[in-house]
């Protein structure tokens, strides 16, 4: 669950999420650093009746991009050794590989890394992708 708040005065937008269990979303910041966005107490949506999500708060500036994604990505087999996934610190390193990028390159260059697991992909993955353009006032 999330809410996308643009600030156009700043040239910003504020984000906030809160997990129903999918990994954290990963933010690429427009000077190319990479970090996750913890959403503390992502229990699974319908688990519980009483469930409590907690959000958590992001600031995109001009350039940033913010991805979600479910485990399909994280769990996919390299390959590389027998068992061994792409995990969130593959995905961190490879998106921080491709520099600064905007929401439709990341997403391309994720679909283009998904093509050639090919039948190391055992479950589904979804992305979603959402950014400030870089020069935006």
């Amino acid at each position: 669950m999330g809410l996308v708040e643009p600030d156009l005065a700043r040239g910003a937008a504020r984000v906030r999420l809160a997990s129903g269990g999918h990994p954290p979303a990963l933010l690429l910041r427009g000077t190319g650093e990479v970090e996750y966005l913890h959403t503390p107490g992502g229990m699974l949506v319908g688990v519980a009746v009483d469930a409590d999500f907690v959000a958590t708060t992001a600031t995109l500036g001009p350039g940033d991009t913010l991805l979600l994604y479910t485990d399909g990505l994280t769990e996919a087999r390299t390959g590389a050794r027998p068992g061994e996934l792409f995990d969130a610190e593959g995905l961190c390193d490879f998106v921080r590989g491709l520099g600064p990028s905007g929401a439709p390159r990341l997403v391309a260059e994720i679909e283009a890394l998904l093509d050639r697991f090919g039948e190391a992909l055992d479950d589904d993955t979804a992305l979603l992708a959402l950014g400030v353009p870089a020069g935006t006032p």
